[in-house]
């Protein structure tokens, strides 16, 4: 085994999950029973996945939906493979109009951040190419959810009631409105422990499923999109929905002390946590738990989230190739930058070259890696009108800097945050990981995997630590229970440390692992959500 069962030093912690024939590990204990019932179906865990993803969209709102983006890694039968489902912004917009309109950065809120959704597309492409069950079947339980309704759990709740009062001074705008019939209908957010459904969410995922995403892509669906963009002057047309189509990706990676951590290649962020890793693995051996380690990861991830903001977009607008950025050679002129203080981080100079997450496996070896998103929780808060579909806001991660790399284009994919991710070892695999939370994703990784291979914990013991995060400059946030002892010790180095009562600031994760000799698997959710592991 890669662990033996063990309790981080300091913090709390519940037990791991064993199973044989399969898991489902996510945020909402509802989505993970549905992935649960599809494997006892005879579905495989893409199927799981897709079916989990799916009932995601309609009980955990307030983080995924509709007209979000998502990213997948999958191994079966040999092969790891990655999904890149991330919508580019409309052919029509470009920077010199949204500057032209008054903008100085992106906005959060309404069309102008809105890109080309890439979930539909995702469930039915992975159920496509390796899904074992028809695509209807898949998504019946998010059809019920939606119709029928369920239970809101405490930590939707309060996501839910935080987008509200966010919300509540745009009410009586047209643009709007929707979102407060479809996610507020009774004139408030619905509270913990209160039933709530979505007939809209339902017809609109029924016709997902009979179609196979086409009609969200070039029917019925895609029209009310186009429509309701042109009555608020948005740049969504028809023609943007209809030349979509998902990226089947290479995985990259780096080995980390001899196990290979995969993550999907730019436009995503993943590369970040690549690059701390490959920081991290030529420096001497530390005790995971002591302060060294703590104040070394925390260097090694500002130096590689400064070069990702000053690198990462759309592949073919980057000025500097992954290869160069993952190299040995950049690695270690970055790694001889981390002395005993806290450094002021800034990109180096290379030659020119809101979220859920799931894992799932089962008793076959297929595992997938799985994450989507609105981005900042509802997303852009517009909301297609009797359809249930909140768009994301991807596109505030533009840049409005002509001369900057991941700038404001026409059909274009932007610095994408959201990153599922996978752990093998000698070519076999270990299993998949992840950790939600924005631009905290690289951090909660490179944490996660440190836990894992140099602190030898068990899944749920890796996902309960305390975590710190990074924010910028010298600021680094850590949890109320992060050992105090230690952030004494990282603010003598020069460290801006503050504590934070918030366990959302510092993500939320999921663990699968399997071991190589017996096929068991072993799981973990994250303390910090309404998560569970389900298993048979």
């Amino acid at each position: 085994m890669l662990f033996e069962t063990s309790l981080h030093p300091y913090s709390l912690h519940r037990l791991p999950v064993y199973a044989k024939n399969g898991m489902v590990a996510t945020s909402q204990h509802l989505a993970a029973q549905a992935g649960l019932r599809i494997l006892q179906q005879g579905g495989n865990a893409v199927d799981a996945a897709v079916a989990t993803a799916a009932v995601l969209a309609v009980v955990e709102p307030v983080s995924n939906g509709l007209g979000g983006d998502a990213f997948a890694l999958i191994w079966i039968r040999g092969k790891l493979y990655g999904l890149n489902s991330s919508g580019p912004s409309p052919k029509s917009i470009s920077l010199e109009k949204v500057t032209a309109s008054g903008h100085t950065e992106m906005p959060h809120l309404g069309w102008t951040s809105v890109n080309v959704p890439g979930i539909p597309a995702a469930w039915a492409e992975l159920s496509k190419r390796f899904g074992r069950l028809p695509f209807k079947n898949v998504l019946q339980s998010a059809i019920d959810y939606a119709n029928n309704g369920y239970i809101v759990t405490p930590t939707i709740a309060r996501a839910w009631q935080r987008a509200y009062e966010r919300y509540h001074p745009y009410k009586n705008d047209p643009l709007f409105t929707p979102w407060f019939e479809t996610f507020a209908p009774t004139g408030r957010a619905p509270k913990e422990g209160q039933l709530w459904a979505s007939p809209a969410h339902g017809a609109t995922l029924k016709k997902i499923a009979e179609t196979e995403a086409r009609d969200f892509y070039y029917g019925d669906i895609a029209e009310k999109i186009a429509a309701f963009s042109n009555t608020h002057n948005g740049y969504m047309q028809l023609e943007d929905l209809a030349a979509y189509k998902p990226e089947w990706v290479d995985p990259i990676s780096v080995c980390y002390r001899g196990y290979d951590v995969w993550e999907i290649p730019p436009n995503g962020q993943g590369i970040a946590a690549l690059s701390a890793l490959n920081i991290l693995k030529g420096l001497p051996p530390a005790n995971r738990f002591d302060e060294r380690s703590y104040h070394q990861s925390i260097e090694a991830i500002k130096l590689a989230m400064s070069d990702a903001s000053a690198y990462v977009t759309e592949p073919r607008c980057m000025p500097v190739s992954v290869e160069a950025l993952l190299s040995d050679e950049y690695a270690a002129k970055r790694r001889a930058l981390i002395q005993d203080e806290a450094l002021e981080p800034s990109h180096g100079q290379i030659e020119r070259g809101g979220t859920v997450y799931l894992a799932t496996a089962d008793d076959e070896g297929t595992m997938v890696s799985y994450i989507q998103s609105n981005y900042e929780g509802f997303g852009s808060a517009v909301v297609i009108p009797g359809t249930g579909i909140a768009m994301a806001n991807r596109g505030c991660n533009f840049s409005l800097d002509a001369n900057h790399p991941n700038r404001l284009e026409g059909s274009k994919r932007p610095y994408h945050t959201i990153i599922p991710a996978f752990l093998t070892k000698d070519g076999s695999p270990i299993g998949p990981f992840g950790v939600m939370g924005g631009f905290n994703q690289p951090q909660g990784h490179v944490q996660v995997v440190l836990n894992t291979v140099d602190g030898t914990l068990d899944p749920q013991a890796a996902l309960d630590a305390p975590r710190w995060r990074w924010l910028s400059s010298k600021k680094i946030l850590v949890e109320s229970h992060f050992p105090h002892h230690i952030a004494q010790a990282l603010a003598k180095r020069g460290h801006q440390v503050q504590i934070s009562m918030d366990p959302e600031l510092f993500g939320r994760g999921q663990i699968i692992w399997r071991d190589k000799t017996t096929g068991m698997l072993i799981g973990g959710t994250e303390t910090r959500a309404d998560g569970a592991v389900v298993a048979w």
